[in-house]
């Protein structure tokens, strides 16, 4: 007969939940050491000039933390709090005294299994002679009841090694006494079977499966239905397509961007010093302001989080002091944000295939890295550090030559603003070509890449880079292997050695920056984009003593299914510096079918059209359409003169 009792002392409890603590923490713990064991990014790659440098240096001090105080993420903490519990729990199961052991009379005489009779009996008078309750005087930690006990258990382990019948118990029944009553252990202290506890602990259990879990999973899943694929709301996307037309400019983007912060960001609390911020921004802008704020406000009025979201998004613009740490640190939220958002309106805009205000998305990433008033002509000195586009800078038609003008000078901006220019990130497009893999010509509804060759260039390098038409005979067929290699892969960038990331010059920028730019093929005439464009990173820096210093990038899609000549526009846009932005004209001549050579046709026709004996090719036939004819082999003649032969040996053997 089973006797069920329950855990009182909590010991079998504990081993189920170091179990379930050591499944969810190993993972989990591995994954965070691998994360934390992975190189981080070098940061001393980049401008060297001294705002982006410090800037770099708060970025790492804010990842790494300091020695007094560590930065300390919530997960880290959940590991260690999961780890002290599985080792709390660890040491007292380790130290619990176990109930239900099995009884073993060699381990209770300490000899071993293999031990003779004379050696237990030699075994039995030893320890009789230690453990005899004459010869063994009571303690505060050993009552006699204790000293009794002990050397009854001690007589049974020799019994049942020595006398038949308790030995015959003992191997039948696991104890010398026979058959025992069997003990079932549930891993549950009593008092939650109680009868005057049940109601507490349907309460617990209501509360936890009726309320808590079913609250989680909704605000998980409705969570994730009220976001888009691009991490944005449902409200912020529905406004997104509200606020932008097909010739929208800067001011409707900047409008769309400030009333997004209304569903993106929550704040508690007041912002000290908010009204003072947007006092400095009317005395800057007038007009303006009034009129930036009356577009966001589109029910009238622009209060709560959207004013505080556009106070500190046109402080930024105007580059102006925050006092408040806290206000700051909303500032800074607010940036990191929005890239996020502006990748989500260009999705928006793009996908409608408007070129306008796709552009103006792009360029308005470039004035928020840099901290300047979007829609205002600005010159590029005005990114350098110590200048701010006011026209306290001499004029110059660029960089190279406004440098030589402050050196001339002797103005004491001159070291900061050339780091700054040595680290400047200028697009040089080396080639650009349309291609169609095995083909000559391109021809209607064909697969098409834009192939794009491209590399940095400093405004002050003064050696011109090489160029494909100056290289020799080899060096152009190896480079056309390599384009042919990788217009078959399917990789949008070309692989190249030794990319490290270069962190781009972004002094106002509160996080680390790497330069970018966008491809956009598009018809300005008609104002659409050919194709949605593409984001690529990681252009290699010039390097004149090397023959392939650029990376390829292709750009995939199908030509149009007519024919003729289509002019277009190939916009390269960067997303860190204003200004930095190539526009090349290009054409795309559709050829008919015809204009290809007899062999190519006859090459297509044949890739074309199924062979006769497949299932596409029976099919085909039975449309009317042309299929490939089989050839009939050699042999058969053959097989068919052999098969008679065979057959006429037979009927003459049977007659």
């Amino acid at each position: 007969m089973a006797n069920y009792h329950y855990d009182e002392a909590g010991n079998m409890a504990a081993y189920f939940v170091i179990s379930v603590l050591v499944i969810i923490l190993l993972p989990v713990t591995l994954s965070s050491l691998a994360s934390a064991s992975s190189k981080p990014p070098e940061l001393d790659n980049g401008c060297q000039c001294t705002p982006c440098i410090q800037r770099r240096a708060d970025v790492r001090k804010h990842q790494r933390g300091s020695l007094l105080r560590p930065k300390v993420t919530p997960k880290a903490l959940l590991i260690t709090v999961g780890w002290a519990a599985v080792a709390f729990l660890s040491f007292k199961a380790a130290h619990a005294e176990i109930e239900n052991k099995v009884y073993n009379p060699f381990e209770i005489l300490e000899i071993g299994t293999g031990a003779t009779e004379k050696e237990i009996k030699s075994r039995f008078k030893e320890l009789s002679r230690i453990y005899h309750p004459d010869k063994v005087k009571a303690t505060i930690n050993e009552t006699v009841e204790d000293i009794a006990n002990r050397f009854v258990d001690i007589t049974k382990a020799y019994k049942s090694l020595t006398d038949e019948t308790i030995r015959r118990n003992w191997e039948l029944f696991g104890h010398p006494d026979g058959r025992q009553e069997v003990s079932m252990g549930i891993a549950l202290p009593k008092w939650v079977i109680e009868g005057k506890n049940n109601i507490w602990v349907l309460g617990v259990y209501g509360i936890l499966f009726g309320g808590a879990l079913p609250t989680l999973v909704g605000r998980w899943w409705f969570g994730n239905r009220q976001k888009t694929k691009d991490g944005i709301h449902a409200k912020t996307a529905a406004a997104f397509f509200k606020a932008l037309t097909d010739n929208s400019g800067m001011k409707e983007v900047i409008s769309a961007l400030g009333q997004a912060y209304r569903w993106e960001t929550t704040w508690a609390g007041t912002a000290v010093g908010l009204e003072e911020l947007e006092k400095q921004i009317d005395e800057k802008m007038g007009d303006q302001w009034r009129e930036v704020k009356d577009l966001v406000a589109s029910d009238g009025k622009c209060e709560g989080t959207k004013q505080r979201a556009l106070v500190l998004l046109y402080a930024h613009f105007l580059r102006l002091k925050i006092n408040d740490e806290a206000l700051k640190q909303e500032q800074a939220k607010l940036l990191l944000q929005s890239p996020m958002l502006l990748n989500a309106l260009l999705g928006i805009s793009a996908a409608r295939s408007w070129l306008t205000p796709t552009l103006m998305v792009m360029r308005l990433h470039a004035y928020v890295t840099q901290a300047l008033l979007p829609g205002k002509t600005v010159a590029p000195q005005a990114q350098l550090p110590g200048f701010d586009g006011d026209g306290d800078e001499p004029e110059a038609k660029d960089l190279a030559s406004f440098i030589s003008r402050l050196e001339d000078n002797g103005d004491i901006r001159k070291t900061e603003a050339r780091k700054a220019v040595e680290g400047w990130s200028r697009l040089d497009v080396v080639d650009m070509s349309f291609k169609v893999i095995g083909e000559r010509l391109v021809t209607p509804s064909a697969i098409v890449f834009l192939l794009v060759k491209l590399r940095l260039r400093q405004p002050l390098q003064t050696e011109s880079p090489s160029s494909v038409s100056e290289k020799s005979a080899k060096a152009i067929r190896e480079d056309r292997e390599k384009d042919d290699k990788f217009l078959n892969s399917r990789k949008d960038a070309e692989d190249i050695e030794g990319t490290t990331p270069v962190w781009a010059h972004a002094p106002h920028w509160p996080g680390l920056r790497k330069p970018g730019w966008w491809l956009v093929l598009a018809d300005d005439k008609s104002n659409r984009i050919v194709v949605p464009p593409m984001k690529i990173s990681d252009v290699p820096a010039s390097s004149p003593g090397k023959e392939r210093d650029y990376r390829s990038y292709k750009l995939q899609f199908q030509a149009p299914p007519n024919v003729g000549l289509f002019t277009w526009k190939v916009y390269l846009v960067s997303d860190t510096l204003v200004g930095e932005e190539l526009c090349r004209d290009i054409s795309l001549k559709i050829d008919d079918v015809s204009a290809l050579s007899a062999e190519e046709q006859t090459a297509e026709d044949e890739i074309s059209d199924p062979e006769e004996d497949t299932l596409a090719g029976q099919m085909a036939a039975m449309r009317g359409g042309t299929v490939k004819r089989t050839a009939a082999p050699e042999d058969s003649e053959d097989e068919s003169s052999t098969d008679e032969e065979q057959h006429g040996d037979d009927s003459s053997d049977s007659d």
